[in-house]
């Protein structure tokens, strides 16, 4: 058969064309592909040492969590022993596959026989947490790569915020370094262990489950300052606010080595250390401000101040921190330091920060509020922040200057977003010289509890030292420290419109205390 050339042209068209590869092309395997980072071979060794050692899953225990096997069928057969060792169960590969068939999993795991292959793997469990702690080096890399994939990804979005995405890259990364990736949920076995395990520690502590503040009869209330909870002292200026938190964070550094970070937006940290060297020596604030000491006052102020030379206590003096700066500051501190504690000083001072505006100063203070309260919850930490009141209380005329929720300035969602919400009183500043019940209140204060999301509301009083700037508790038993709230009468249900952003002072302003 003939073609003419332009049948020849739609002839060769038509067939299938042969590719031929340039001289200079290079043939790539598989092998040069990239393969997350794993070590299956350490995660059967792993699995085969718990399967032939009762004793091995005590070593392994706190390293593993089931997420960190890089192959499923090892995770699931991780989270049955987890289990099975959780109900004090025994562990071998009858329990396994029993546990793995009621469950559903046991086909796709490979059945019985990829059970008895993994305890066939080892002679021993030797080594196994060696072996444990690669598998765990190996999920931090991976989730490294899945983090930074985020980033990347986010990065090239024109939409993106600048200041956003990068605290929830600090926040992926922080979440990574301290082992606390999150959760989808928790099951109902796992919380029910955890609070019964929480109720037998607070017995061995008589009732205290949270940082301590140093007064006993706050503590009673409380239980101590309990991990995630937001707590908001307020006042007006001049009643003790800056006093009553640093000396709380004075019990918590030197009685209990507890470690406190306290940012400071109002005072100089050197003005701090100064109002602290007062309170452990005993020396009043002028004279230290002046300077003029006896030589035994002297020797005095260098033998008391070592215990606050030694404190874990950290401050930071930034003025105006933004949500965002203070987010990152505390998850550094967190990571180095172990906080245990949070203090603000003071949240109207704070800026909400980013790139987007935060709307009107009501608004700002409520995303403040609630940035504080999860940054407690993210780290597990109670925070601790200060709060003004409203002028409102001063024009009461003879009425009681005992501040309450209403007063709360600029926003009700401190109030909302708070656990427990508590006033500084003291009638002395008023010109008082009795309490309410007839007994004289010279050198005394009141820590009203006006909130409390987990307990009684009671009004608490201490002695204040306004040479010192020091708080303390009454010389007189816990019992007789405390009195019935007034704000325990009626309900403690709230209006949004009683709370107005009116009638207040400038939060620019300095208050005495």
């Amino acid at each position: 058969m003939k073609f003419n050339q332009l049948e020849k042209m739609e002839y060769a068209e038509k067939q299938p064309r042969k590719i031929e590869k340039s001289k200079n092309a290079q043939v790539i395997g598989l092998s040069e592909g990239r393969v997350p980072p794993q070590a299956v071979d350490m995660e059967e060794a792993v699995i085969g040492g718990l399967l032939i050692d009762r004793n091995a899953i005590n070593e392994v225990i706190e390293i593993l969590e089931p997420q960190a096997f890089y192959k499923e069928a090892h995770a699931d057969i991780f989270e049955a022993i987890k289990e099975l060792f959780a109900d004090s169960q025994p562990i071998d590969i009858f329990t396994v596959a029993d546990y793995l068939k009621k469950n559903g999993k046991l086909k796709q795991v490979g059945g019985e026989y990829y059970l008895v292959h993994l305890s066939q793997r080892v002679a021993s469990s030797a080594h196994i947490e060696f072996h444990a702690r690669v598998i765990v080096e190996k999920f931090i890399l991976r989730e490294l790569i899945r983090v930074s994939g985020e980033i990347i990804t986010d990065s090239f979005k024109d939409e993106t915020d600048v200041l956003n995405l990068l605290d929830q890259a600090e926040q992926n990364l922080y979440e990574i370094a301290n082992g606390t990736l999150k959760k989808n949920y928790d099951t109902s076995a796992d919380l029910v262990r955890q609070a019964i395990k929480e109720i037998e520690e607070m017995s061995k502590k008589e009732g205290l489950s949270g940082v301590p503040s140093g007064f006993a009869a706050v503590d009673k209330i409380t239980g101590g300052w309990q991990k995630s909870d937001m707590i908001i002292i307020a006042a007006r200026p001049g009643m003790g606010k800056t006093a009553l938190t640093l000396s709380m964070a004075r019990n918590m550094a030197i009685d209990y080595n507890i470690p406190v970070a306290f940012f400071s937006l109002e005072m100089s940290s050197v003005q701090l250390i100064k109002r602290l060297i007062s309170s452990e020596t005993g020396l009043s604030s002028e004279k230290l401000r002046k300077g003029n000491l006896s030589d035994s006052e002297w020797q005095q102020l260098v033998t008391k101040v070592k215990k606050l030379e030694q404190a874990p206590l950290f401050i930071d003096d930034t003025p105006a921190i933004s949500v965002f700066d203070l987010r990152a500051k505390c998850r550094r501190l967190a990571s180095q330091y172990q906080i245990g504690v949070i203090v603000v000083d003071y949240l109207q001072l704070m800026t909400a920060g980013g790139s987007k505006g935060a709307g009107n100063r009501e608004q700002e203070i409520s995303m403040i509020s609630r940035s504080l309260k999860g940054i407690a919850k993210e780290l597990n930490v109670p925070v601790i922040a200060l709060s003004q009141v409203n002028r409102s209380v001063e024009g009461r005329g003879n009425a009681s200057k005992r501040p309450q929720l209403s007063d709360l300035r600029e926003s009700g969602a401190i109030e909302q977003d708070a656990d427990i919400v508590s006033f500084i009183y003291r009638p002395e500043y008023y010109g008082l010289v009795d309490w309410e019940d007839g007994s004289p209140c010279e050198g005394q204060a009141e820590l009203v509890i006006a909130k409390h999301r987990n307990g009684s509301l009671e009004d608490v009083r201490l002695r204040f030292q306004g040479s010192l700037a020091k708080f303390s508790d009454l010389d007189f038993s816990p019992d007789e420290m405390t009195i019935p709230s007034k704000l325990n009468e009626g309900t403690n249900e709230f209006d949004d419109n009683d709370f107005t952003s009116g009638g207040g002072l400038p939060y620019g302003d300095n208050p005495d205390f």
